[in-house]
C-alpha cells in the first residue's frame, strides 16, 4: 500500500498498521480479479476497448479508500469489493469520455483510446463500463444503486458545467471548485463512503467519509492542474497543458486571469489567443512558451498552497472516526496526493 502513493515504509511499521495494511492487500488484489472478469468479453473489439485502459495502469486510488473506509467495520467482504469494483469500472469509463471531449492525445503512459479506435468507440466504451458498473450495484440492493446513480449524475453534472463554461454572475473560480467537486470528489467520495456502508460499520461514519472524499477529490483534481502544465510528458504521461490547449481553463490560468497586473493580463493573452489559434487549426506548439511562463507563475504556486488547503479539511473532516490505524492512514493517504508528481 505505501508503495502505491509513494509512502515511506516505517509510516507503516507497527504491528496493527502491518495487519490494516495486509487487510488493504488483499480487498485490492480481490479487486483486480473482479475487474479483469468484469472486463473480460468474448466479444474481441469489446474486450480490447474494454481493457485498455485497465492494463495501461493505474493507482487504483478509489478501491483503495474503499478498502480502507471497510476496515472500520468487517473488512473487505464480498459486498465491498463488489462496490469498489464498480466504482472503479465508473471511473474508467470516465476515463474514456473525458479524453474524448478534452481531445486529450495520451492517458496513463499510452494513446488514448479514441486515437486508436476514434471517438464513437471510445464513446461506447465508456457506456459499457458504466453499465457493467451498474449491473453490479444492482446486485447489492437500493441503497447501493442510489449510490452509483447520485454519483453518476455529479459526474454528469460536473462534465457539463465545465463543457459550458461559467455563466454571466458566476464567481470563475468558485464555478471551477464545484465542477471539481462533481467530476472528481464525487465518485472519491462514494468510494470512501462505499466502504463503510457495505462493511457494515457505524453509520457515524459515513458522512466524515464522505466529506473527507469529496475534499481529497478536489485537492487531487487542484494538484492535477499543477501536474498538467510539467514539462515532462514521460513523468506525467501526458502532453503539458492538455486542458488549456483543448480550451479548460483549469485553476493556474483562473487565478492568473483573476490578477490585476499587466504581466498577468499579457499572459493571459497570450494563451487566449494561442488557444483561438489552435481552435483554427495552428500548431498546438504555439502554446509551448505561453505555458512554461504559467507554470512559473505565482499563480500555480497558489494553486498547489490551494490543493493543501483542501487536504486539510479533508484531514478535519476524519476527525469523528476513532484514533486508530484507518483514520491515521487515510490522513496519510490524503497527504500523499498532494505530494506526488503523476
Amino acid at each position: 500500500m505505501a508503495s502505491r502513493f509513494g509512502l515511506s515504509e516505517r509510516m507503516f511499521a507497527g504491528p496493527g498498521s502491518k495487519r490494516l495494511v495486509a487487510a488493504v492487500e488483499d480487498g485490492l488484489d480481490s479487486v483486480e480479479r473482479a475487474l479483469a472478469e468484469e472486463l473480460h468479453s468474448t466479444d474481441a473489439l469489446v474486450d480490447a476497448t474494454s481493457r485498455y485502459l485497465y492494463e495501461a495502469g493505474g493507482k487504483r486510488v478509489r478501491p483503495m479508500l474503499t478498502m480502507l473506509s471497510a476496515q472500520l467495520g468487517e473488512g473487505a467482504v464480498p459486498a465491498v469489493v463488489d462496490a469498489a469494483t464498480a466504482l472503479e469500472l465508473t471511473h474508467l469509463g470516465s476515463l474514456y469520455h473525458d479524453d474524448v471531449m478534452d481531445g486529450a492525445d495520451r492517458r496513463r503512459g499510452v494513446a488514448s483510446a479514441h486515437q486508436v479506435w476514434g471517438n464513437n468507440i471510445a464513446i461506447l466504451t465508456g457506456d459499457l463500463l458504466f453499465s457493467r458498473a451498474s449491473q453490479i450495484m444492482a446486485r447489492l440492493g437500493e441503497r447501493a444503486m442510489a449510490l452509483q446513480a447520485d454519483t453518476f449524475e455529479r459526474l454528469v453534472l460536473g462534465q457539463m458545467h465545465e463543457t459550458v463554461g461559467a455563466q454571466p454572475g458566476d464567481d470563475p473560480i468558485a464555478f471551477y471548485i464545484q465542477v471539481l467537486a462533481d467530476k472528481t470528489g464525487s465518485l472519491i467520495a462514494a468510494s470512501a463512503q462505499a466502504g463503510a456502508i457495505f462493511s457494515g460499520a457505524d453509520e457515524r461514519y459515513h458522512e466524515p467519509l464522505r466529506m473527507f472524499g469529496e475534499k481529497v477529490g478536489v485537492a487531487f483534481q487542484l494538484l492535477d492542474d499543477v501536474i498538467d502544465l510539467a514539462a515532462d510528458p514521460a513523468e506525467t504521461g501526458k502532453v503539458p497543458g492538455t486542458d488549456l490547449r483543448a480550451g479548460v481553463p483549469t485553476m493556474p490560468y483562473l487565478l492568473l486571469a483573476a490578477t490585476d497586473d499587466a504581466e498577468a493580463r499579457a499572459l493571459t493573452g497570450r494563451i487566449d489567443d494561442g488557444v483561438a489559434r489552435i481552435g483554427e487549426g495552428e500548431d498546438p506548439a504555439i502554446l509551448d512558451a505561453p505555458l512554461a511562463a504559467l507554470r512559473d507563475h505565482e499563480a500555480t504556486a497558489r494553486t498547489r498552497e490551494l490543493a493543501l488547503s483542501w487536504t486539510r479539511e479533508a484531514t478535519e473532516a476524519l476527525k469523528p472516526l476513532p484514533r486508530g490505524g484507518v483514520r491515521e492512514a487515510l490522513t496519510r493517504f490524503a497527504e500523499s496526493l498532494v505530494d506526488r508528481s503523476s
